[in-house]
């Protein structure tokens, strides 16, 4: 069993920082079950450190003891290695813009993956699953604004409009008009609106 620990840390030494090792990636080591307790061994002696359900991380060596990767790294890796498109939700998106001051206390993404939640260090980060039209542009400018856009809802709309096209420049907010047809009827309008102001 301890051959197999250390042939699952020097894969993971592999990996770049805030990399996931899933337990499935691990199959050609050993049985499924094998892999599992290992992978359990491994994290109750704090070599690794359990994300989510099969799927695991390798804590952070520094000078100071050991510490979780970057919510936002391992965020982008876990949405690569599943295949699935990830973005900030609404609310923080909006903070982001400037278009409120709240800032948001839970770690949410939306995901056109399956809802779930997942442990970075101590903090619990939600994915949840968006309709197709508020991952449009994911990783963009343009796209936080439609999140921040559909967080705020029909009645800010018009007002945060005005600043995000002032704030996006002619570029970024020419992306947020080109996919006003693909956006939900209350929100298209509204784009189109500010477009033609």
């Amino acid at each position: 069993m301890q051959v197999l620990a250390d042939q699952i840390m020097e894969r993971a030494s592999t990996l770049p920082e805030g990399a996931p090792i899933a337990a499935k990636s691990l199959l050609h080591l050993g049985t499924r079950a094998a892999v599992d307790q290992a992978l359990s061994r491994l994290v109750r002696r704090g070599r690794l450190m359990r994300a989510g359900r099969g799927v695991y991380m390798r804590p952070l060596e520094s000078r100071f003891g050991s510490r979780t990767p970057s919510v936002e790294k391992v965020v982008r890796a876990v949405s690569e290695q599943r295949g699935e498109v990830v973005a900030s939700n609404g609310a923080a998106a909006a903070n982001a813009l400037g278009l409120t001051t709240q800032v948001p206390i839970r770690m949410v993404y939306l995901t056109n993956g399956r809802s779930r939640t997942f442990s970075v260090g101590k903090q619990t980060v939600e994915f949840q699953h968006a309709p197709a039209w508020q991952l449009l542009l994911a990783d963009r400018p343009a796209g936080e604004a439609v999140r921040a856009l559909a967080w705020l809802g029909p009645d800010k709309a018009g007002m945060a409009l005005e600043t995000l096209k002032r704030k996006l420049g002619p570029s970024a907010f020419g992306e947020l008009v080109s996919v006003g047809p693909r956006l939900p009827t209350w929100l298209a309008r509204s784009v189109s609106q500010a477009a033609h102001v």
